[in-house]
């Protein structure tokens, strides 16, 4: 299971939860948020694709205990793209012309 709590101004704490719990803190920029759903979603449900698109990619232990969301194309030219797809917002573009 994947908890998200803000914690800062455009901060939060990612729990991955299970046998061997880990916390992360994230930076989610207004912007970059902005990018990934135009404001669709909350936050929240946006970090949490967002985690399940790292652990399809990556081992838990690998994932950086401190990074800004934005960081994650670099590494992964596919994420915003997929990032829409998951959240919908790919699907609401094509509807309404944006």
């Amino acid at each position: 299971m994947i908890s998200v709590n803000l914690v800062g101004i455009n901060v939060y704490e990612v729990v991955l939860e299970g046998s061997a719990e880990s916390f992360h803190s994230v930076t989610l920029e207004p912007a970059f948020y902005q990018t990934l759903c135009q404001g669709t979603n909350t936050h929240e449900w946006v970090l949490i694709h967002a985690f399940k698109f790292l652990l399809e990619r990556e081992e838990r232990s690998e994932i950086a205990s401190q990074f800004d969301l934005a960081s994650l194309p670099l590494r992964y030219p596919d994420f915003v793209a997929t990032l829409q797809d998951r959240l919908g917002f790919t699907q609401l573009k094509e509807e309404r012309g944006w």
